[in-house]
């Protein structure tokens, strides 16, 4: 009986854990679409001489609004997953727990 209060208790210390991790995420999230921003500017600078193009700028063609638009979208994912990505193993290292998704074991029939 008593390794039955044992293995409820471990079972509610991750999800404890995941739960706290959502502030820690949504700092990292901040840091990420900053630091994305800051990316796609550099990376537009090496393409373009001008500011990227919003989709109501009368002179720019469809296509270059188009495709600012494509690689900011892609360029700040892209960091951010990075930033998330190493955000998780940063929490897994301080607290011991994954904060995302486990894929189950093949080798657990239970």
């Amino acid at each position: 009986m008593p390794w039955a209060i044992v293995r409820v208790q471990c079972t509610r210390l991750p999800l404890a854990m995941k739960i706290l991790y959502k502030p820690f995420a949504l700092i990292m999230g901040l840091i990420g679409a900053k630091l994305g921003q800051s990316v796609f500017k550099s990376v537009w600078m090496q393409l373009d001489d001008y500011e990227p193009p919003k989709a109501t700028t009368a002179e720019a063609s469809a296509g270059k609004v188009v495709g600012a638009a494509a690689l900011e979208a892609a360029t700040i994912a892209g960091v951010a997953a990075i930033v998330d990505r190493y955000g998780a193993r940063v929490w897994q290292y301080l607290t011991g727990v994954w904060p995302g998704e486990q894929r189950p074991d093949p080798l657990d029939d239970s």
